[in-house]
């Protein structure tokens, strides 16, 4: 493995301009003082409740993620050049749905296999040739990004459908004002706290054109038992509109109608956190109890919006991914700014046989994975656990794509040996409305706590911590 950058220190021993006032505060500090506030960090989180439950776990324990009180630094230059990348990204990300519903020229002119996207588990023909109000589908996007040098960054993962963990990006730099009110002051951090303000903007800007007057928003959850129910209930007191489950709405008339104490009112836009096939048993699941009966219908008939559109998880299909740079390239005549992270397709037979060769020194996921499962990262696995993983790429190569084990940047954590370097990724969240494109300066920076681990999943073991942009030159220069 190549060598491995370190966000504190560079590639050498010193300490990089831009962590510097960091590092000195923490050298300085005493150690009784950084023990005790990082108890009160994680009495912080449990006062306000914010946890997420593991699905499978047997005793159905609902945890919170650990919170690491070192924050991860990124200067403004470096910031400036990913959210433009950010911005192109997410725009081909809407035009590549807009034209898997429509013409599908992309396919016509060979960028894309047609059974990629026909054939996706995530591809909704219910959605062909309808057009969302404004035309944007993908209202809220969290775009992971690895970072491999001090100027390499790659995607590593497209989230199109009901992106997580904005709330833990909030809720961070909450404790670090709490905690750290003597650091913050040191240093010129840009603000994240605005971001429910820009969402409510965002959502309100894709209203229908039928909607009367000031568009009427809810955030509609599967209920307090979803992992992320903390979030659909933070984001919707955050923003002051109503937090629903599907019992709280019915349509009549193709209009959305929300249940209260006043009589029914009209619902304009829904930020939904309910997967696809369970917003309403009249068109996907029968057994669904969590959606609304006759909410495509509101849909097609243009009176709600629904957030993000219904089938944009053909977009952040992994095996889609690896025609990113091809689909950023056609949709808007430029090449990528951000990289993708190299991708073998095991679908194709010479990749396939590539890939079982070097499985042990591959990381290969399944297509549509997510949250750390279902992957095998080959240098971390055992003899047995790679044979029995190719033995599923054998049988269903489709479902497969493989990556170099990257060397993931690290980013020094206190850990209970004292302070380590960690393996980090950051998952900006990228705002589209029918007016501009918002992206807040920051993002949700996930950490492998395990040491050697590269996988910042909280269900895998993960945890996070507070990102910070200053105002510092692209080289970390103050």
């Amino acid at each position: 493995m190549p060598e491995i950058f370190d966000e504190m220190r560079g590639s050498g021993d010193g300490i990089r301009p831009v962590f510097r006032e960091i590092a000195e505060w923490f050298e300085q500090a005493p150690r009784d003082l950084i023990a005790s506030r990082r108890a009160e960090a994680e009495a912080f989180f449990r006062r306000i409740g914010i946890t997420f439950a593991v699905y499978g776990d047997e005793q159905g324990a609902e945890r919170i993620i650990p919170f690491d009180i070192l924050p991860r630094v990124i200067t403004s230059g470096e910031w400036t050049s990913l959210s433009k990348g950010l911005e192109q990204r997410v725009t081909a990300i809407n035009a590549f749905i807009a034209d898997c519903y429509g013409p599908r020229e992309a396919v016509k002119a060979g960028i894309i296999p047609e059974e990629l996207v026909l054939q996706n588990p995530a591809f909704r023909p219910e959605m062909t040739r309808i057009r969302p109000a404004k035309d944007v589908y993908c209202h809220i996007c969290g775009i992971d990004i690895v970072r491999t040098g001090p100027d390499q960054f790659h995607v590593l993962e497209d989230n199109a459908r009901t992106p997580s963990g904005v709330s833990y990006m909030l809720e961070n730099r909450e404790a670090m004002m709490r905690l750290f009110p003597e650091l913050l002051g040191r240093t010129k951090i840009r603000p994240v706290d605005q971001y429910p303000e820009e969402l409510l903007a965002t959502l309100r800007s894709v209203a229908p054109h039928t909607a009367p007057g000031e568009p009427t928003v809810v955030v509609l959850t599967p209920g307090p038992y979803n992992s992320a129910y903390y979030e659909h209930s933070f984001l919707a007191d955050r923003m002051g509109v109503e937090l629903v489950e599907g019992g709280d709405l019915f349509v009549r008339g193709n209009v959305v109608y929300m249940r209260t104490t006043e009589g029914p009112k009209r619902v304009d836009v829904i930020y939904r956190r309910v997967d696809d096939e369970f917003l309403d048993p009249l068109a996907f699941r029968p057994d669904s109890a969590l959606g609304v009966p006759g909410l495509l219908s509101a849909y097609k008939a243009r009176n709600v919006t629904i957030t993000n559109a219904v089938g944009t998880g053909v977009a952040d299909d992994k095996a889609v991914y690896s025609y990113m740079p091809e689909i950023v390239r056609f949709f808007t005549g430029k090449d990528a700014m951000l990289a993708n992270v190299e991708t073998w397709r095991c679908r194709e037979p010479a990749v396939l046989g590539h890939v079982l060769a070097h499985i042990g020194e591959l990381v290969v996921k399944e297509v549509n994975g997510s949250g750390g499962y279902g992957m095998l990262v080959g240098p971390h696995a055992t003899r047995d656990q790679r044979e029995a993983f190719a033995r599923k790429v054998k049988a269903n190569p489709d479902n497969y794509i493989a990556q170099p084990t990257l060397a993931l940047s690290t980013v020094p954590c206190f850990v209970e040996e004292g302070l380590a370097p960690r393996h980090v990724d950051l998952r900006p969240f990228v705002l589209s409305g029918a007016d501009k494109i918002r992206i807040v300066p920051g993002g949700l920076t996930r950490v492998a706590l395990k040491k050697g681990s590269l996988v910042v999943n909280s269900s895998q073991g993960g945890g996070t911590k507070d990102t910070w942009i200053v105002d510092a030159g692209p080289a970390g220069n103050a």
